[in-house]
């Protein structure tokens, strides 16, 4: 479900960023293309398994009987319905997750995670974490790391924890 809203931009001239704006914003978008290209080639190079691949397999790990509706994971794992699909299909030809009806619907359906999956989600976590407590975690204290999770919360608040 997205909170996202229209933005009102005031008539005129459009407004430049000031110097902190700018290297604030410009180091998010570097942070976040370095850690997820960094743990796409680590985790692609040691399991054979793209970031976004572990992303969908973590996602059904996590939820409830090991299944989510479509649309739902499409949404936790931040990929285009269409882009879901496309790597759905994938991970059901490689047997790591399949597509279940749904009972109550019969225009949904669900993702469900199969033993395979949820094996190669495992043996790809000790990477995946590895890789962000060397390049992420290790540069910041315990109070860092938490002022920078409640900094994230003002932007696009959890519901999951």
């Amino acid at each position: 479900m997205s909170t996202a809203t229209a933005v009102k931009i005031p008539p005129g001239e459009p407004q430049m960023l000031t110097i902190g704006e700018l290297r604030a914003w410009r180091g998010l978008l570097r942070v976040h293309a370095c850690l997820a290209k960094r743990l796409d080639t680590t985790l692609e190079q040691a399991h054979g398994m793209p970031l976004s691949s572990y992303e969908v397999l973590h996602h059904l790990d996590e939820a409830s009987g090991g299944r989510m509706r479509m649309c739902d994971l499409a949404e936790q794992a931040q990929l285009s319905r269409s882009g879901l699909t496309r790597l759905v299909d994938r991970l059901e030809r490689d047997h790591l997750l399949e597509r279940c009806s749904c009972e109550h619907d019969a225009r949904g359906s669900y993702a469900c995670l199969t033993e395979a999956g949820r094996e190669r989600m495992h043996e790809a976590r000790g990477t995946h974490l590895a890789v962000m407590r060397e390049h992420f975690f290790s540069r910041f204290s315990e109070e860092e790391l938490s002022a920078l999770a409640d900094m994230w919360e003002r932007i696009a608040p959890c519901n999951g924890l």
